[in-house]
């Protein structure tokens, strides 16, 4: 399996996403004619259905941070493909998982998703350890990059991402990581609000956990998510959000030396309809597991550690470490797409391009890149 590129992309929004655009054009225009066909098999939506409804969320995403319209405009400028053609990869979580939603009700159609986990400096050698494995559909395979962004105002960040979206997993040089899981509810209708991947990319603008906290806050959601959110001053926290606003936000803080999080609501203070476990059954499994491995005596939180705990395959072929299921449809399949470890006092991260019980680990160093001084770091006065 090939390495996924690396693009680095600088300067304004609208030239971060030209930049970024160009390098990716290829795989830019996959994740588009993927996702035209997955629309039309998942929800049976023509492309210029897809494309005329995904323009509802330009006010929102304008009102919360017009900043990331001028990177998607500049990514379609760089690609030189249609903005309307990125805006809707952009949203496809809230097209796809209202469909899914739907879909789940009425036929119970397993899909796989992402694991993740967090360990607190005080049982990681001092360091704050965040990670996941992302599992998503088969295309995805040919469109991941690793983006590595140079911003004029703001942090400097790296996030793994399909190629034309905004950000997914990844960190910044303020020290703040990102692990996130699909969740679905009853209310993941697709209502305007801002989307999934732009609250994603948003988190890269922060300083710390309470402007992470403030994101998540400050605008109505689209969509169902769950953000594992860490810091490498030692704070973490679990973000379990439903559509609408900061009332549908439900937080955990670790209860021990490591956190881990699939894709369906764990808070009891969540009420709602959590479809979550209908649309991806194998969730609950998957958590029961990590939970197990590191509440075990001896389990000791390092790299290393957590590269097993994410190729663990009980459950096969719908394990921690995922694999395609040959009884669904070529469609629906799914498989770990990229398991990416973060050392957010180190700077650095570990991406396997593929699944991780197969695909080595490559250690990719961002002292440099994230070095950027925060203009809220702690002073040496300070203790």
């Amino acid at each position: 399996m090939s390495e996924y590129p690396r693009i680095r992309a600088r300067g304004s929004s609208r030239e971060i996403g030209r930049h970024y655009g160009e390098q990716a054009k290829d795989r830019v225009r996959r994740s588009i004619d993927a996702y035209r066909q997955v629309f039309s098999d998942l929800a049976g939506l023509a492309w210029p259905q897809v494309t005329e409804d995904a323009k509802r969320f330009v006010r929102a995403i304008e009102n919360f941070n017009g900043r990331y319209i001028e990177e998607m405009r500049g990514i379609a400028d760089g690609a030189q493909v249609s903005f309307e053609d990125i805006l809707a990869i952009n949203v496809r979580t809230e097209v796809m998982f209202s469909a899914r939603a739907r879909l789940a009700r009425e036929s119970n159609r397993p899909l796989g998703e992402c694991s993740s986990l967090t360990a607190l400096p005080s049982a990681s050698d001092g360091h704050t350890l965040l990670g996941q494995n992302w599992d998503w559909l088969l295309h995805t395979f040919d469109t991941v990059v690793v983006l590595e962004v140079e911003q004029e105002t703001g942090p400097n960040f790296v996030t793994v991402v399909e190629a034309g979206l905004l950000a997914k997993t990844g960190m910044n040089s303020s020290g703040l990581g990102v692990a996130t899981n699909a969740l679905v509810t009853d209310d993941d209708r697709g209502a305007a609000g801002v989307p999934y991947h732009v609250l994603l990319r948003a988190f890269q603008d922060c300083e710390n956990l309470s402007d992470a906290l403030a994101v998540l806050q400050s605008a109505t959601r689209a969509s169902s998510a769950n953000y594992l959110l860490a810091h490498s001053d030692g704070v973490v926290v679990d973000v379990e959000a439903a559509p609408g606003d900061f009332g549908q936000l439900f937080l955990t803080f670790p209860s021990g030396q490591v956190m881990a999080h699939t894709n369906h609501f764990t808070s009891p203070r969540f009420t709602g309809r959590d479809v979550s476990i209908w649309a991806m059954p194998d969730s609950p499994i998957r958590l029961d597991r990590l939970q197990r491995a590191v509440e075990a005596p001896g389990f000791e939180p390092s790299i290393e550690a957590f590269r097993l705990l994410l190729s663990d395959h009980a459950n096969y072929p719908s394990g921690v470490c995922c694999h395609p299921d040959a009884r669904m449809a070529s469609y629906d399949q799914g498989a770990t797409v990229a398991s990416v470890l973060m050392d957010l006092d180190a700077r650095k991260l570990w991406l396997a391009d593929g699944p991780p019980c197969t695909t080595p680990y490559r250690e990719l160093d961002y002292a440099e890149l994230l070095g950027k001084p925060s203009p809220i770091a702690r002073s040496e006065t300070i203790v």
